[in-house]
């Protein structure tokens, strides 16, 4: 679930009557804690934030945060520890042990499967299907990663030890843990001292070694089945670090921590300025040419300073000592004599000059994983700096109304979910109630459930079944319908409501003159500038810029004459836009000969 950068969208202090339904909500979770370790997770003076975010795939989740490190994250109602919190309790849950080499592939997204859980003499950890276990390696009790049982620990015998076991939620390593200190586990010796098996087989290394030199060169393979791919890792037994190379990443992780306390030291206001500042020198060096000034102040900080932000970090302006972009730019002018800003019409600030012959400028160097990130600059293209366009994802999230139809899926009043599976989770609804017509297949009989979801109150008495069709268009019509927005290099960012089209019109200025009006180009990463000085460079014709009239943020494009053919060229061969996120292209001149 956080294998991939999630978004946070709030972070506040806990009040006190979430604390308390915080500590009782915990110690229902997990009752093996006592009541002073319960204080300990849920102080009631210190302070406690909760935080929340959304996962890259759309899901809203909350974090609990103390001293730093959160602790425990909320998903659908239900209660998950951490690895900081479980590295502090590690027999809060029941735990499956694994080899190292498997969580480098649970890192990366995959669940754990059943052939490579190590199993000890005194059996499994009991366990029932959806409860909530924890993962750790051999030879360290400290666990690595959270997730939910697939089956029973009895299914699981009965199946052979095949399949999938764990469905991993979080690890070691994610970006939930980096968002806390990324410190490591800590090391908890296994004081069992029993014998490990792997599938009911002993796995033991001196008797791997003698057949491994009666074999010569051949290796003995554990299968390892990783998400949907099967791969098969060595047994650690074989083929493990060496200590030299152990060394290494001890003496990287111990730089990395001298640094990370180093940062600790400061304010979140005076981190957010200094990261500010970085982004801001950043931009002026590698992304901004001469040839763009003079520079809307917002395309600068949209298309710049946000592209040249280090993963794992968000820049956000409101949480600095400036609070708004123009007393930063103001102060990079009058303290720093790094730019020179100018309101070239009214309410609308450009950046008009920039001293690149400035010390603090060529001085600067930036991030390795920033310029590694950067796209190369295109020669003679019509635009400096390639494009991509963002993959545009239609999602629904689920309504007031239609929360009883899905909560045999578990999915509750806002779960966000694409076409297909609420596709799913209909189909399987109707199997499970037996509401297939029995004479007529194509036809799903309406019980009361699907009858006050689905359909208005003059067809209660009228309408007795629907097509498979019907249901399904219902259903998506009673949702909320949302979108997604993937740009390359960027997280998934979630919005409510339909996406608005690129507009194109075309309006009179006096008694026969003509221009075009572009809007909604920011909605798609498009820079408002790069796309009128393409079009002026195809037309051979003047462009304006305007602000939209109560949108923040938001530029229409004006060009001279009815230009609406190399408009929708521009976009559609150019800049790949789908032509169903252009609104307005039918409104071209039409060709022919005049009789």
């Amino acid at each position: 679930m956080f294998a991939k950068a999630f978004r946070v969208k709030s972070n506040t202090v806990i009040k006190g009557s979430d604390r308390r339904k915080l500590k009782a909500d915990v110690s229902t979770a997990f009752p093996s804690l006592s009541a002073e370790e319960l204080s300990e997770l849920v102080p009631n003076k210190e302070e406690l934030n909760v935080v929340k975010i959304y996962a890259h795939k759309g899901d809203a989740v909350t974090l609990y945060v103390l001293h730093k490190n959160p602790m425990f994250f909320e998903l659908e109602k239900r209660l998950y520890p951490t690895v900081y919190m479980l590295w502090r309790y590690p027999a809060a849950l029941p735990a499956f042990t694994t080899w190292a080499p498997v969580l480098q592939k649970m890192i990366g997204g995959a669940d754990l499967m059943l052939p490579g859980v190590v199993v000890p003499s005194s059996g499994l950890p009991e366990v029932k299907r959806g409860d909530c276990c924890a993962v750790r390696v051999v030879s360290n009790r400290a666990p690595v990663a959270v997730g939910t049982a697939v089956m029973s620990s009895a299914e699981m015998h009965s199946v052979g030890m095949k399949g999938r076991g764990v469905s991993v939620l979080h690890t070691h390593m994610d970006n939930l843990w980096a968002f806390g200190d990324k410190s490591g586990p800590p090391s908890f010796a296994d004081a069992d001292g029993e014998e490990l098996e792997l599938n009911g087989e002993e796995c033991d290394v001196e008797d791997e070694e003698e057949e491994e030199g009666e074999k010569g060169t051949e290796e003995e393979q554990c299968p390892v089945v990783a998400g949907d791919q099967v791969t098969d890792q060595a047994c650690p037994g074989v083929e493990q670090l060496s200590l030299a190379e152990q060394q290494e990443e001890k003496e990287e992780q111990g730089n990395e921590e001298e640094e990370e306390n180093q940062e600790d030291q400061k304010s979140p206001q005076e981190l957010m300025d200094a990261l500010l500042l970085q982004c801001f020198l950043h931009a002026l060096k590698s992304k901004v040419k001469k040839s763009e000034l003079p520079l809307l102040t917002s395309t600068f900080l949209r298309i710049h300073m946000f592209s040249c932000c280090p993963s794992g970090k968000q820049l956000d302006i409101k949480k600095s000592s400036y609070k708004k972009l123009s007393k930063f730019l103001q102060t990079m002018q009058q303290q720093h004599n790094l730019v020179r800003v100018k309101e070239l019409s009214k309410g609308v600030e450009s950046i008009v000059e920039v001293d690149w012959k400035n010390p603090e400028l060529r001085s600067f160097h930036a991030p390795e994983e920033a310029d590694g990130e950067a796209a190369p600059v295109q020669d003679g293209g019509e635009a400096e700096k390639p494009y991509h366009p963002p993959e545009i994802t239609t999602l629904y999230s689920v309504s007031a109304r239609l929360e009883p139809l899905f909560l045999d899926s578990n999915k509750r009043k806002g779960t966000i979910l694409q076409p297909s599976e609420v596709r799913s989770i209909i189909t399987e609804y109707v199997k499970k109630n037996e509401l297939v017509h029995e004479n007529n297949k194509n036809y799903v009989i309406i019980n009361p459930t699907l009858c006050d979801c689905l359909l208005e109150k003059s067809e209660y008495q009228e309408v007795e079944a629907l097509k498979w069709d019907d249901l399904f268009s219902r259903t998506l019509g009673r949702m909320q319908q949302c979108y997604q927005l993937v740009f390359p290099g960027q997280a998934a960012k979630v919005k409510k409501g339909h996406i608005e089209p690129i507009d194109i019109a075309v309006a009179s200025r006096g008694s026969n003159k003509k221009v075009t009006l572009i809007k909604n180009l920011e909605v798609y990463g498009l820079d408002p500038v790069a796309v009128s000085a393409a079009l002026q460079r195809r037309v051979q014709a003047s462009s304006v810029l305007h602000p939209v009239p109560g949108a923040k943020d938001r530029v229409l494009v004006q060009i001279q004459g009815n230009q609406i053919q190399q408009v929708g060229n521009l976009l559609l061969d150019h800049y790949q836009i789908p032509r169903k996120y252009i609104q307005g292209l039918d409104k071209a001149p039409k060709g022919g000969k005049k009789k």
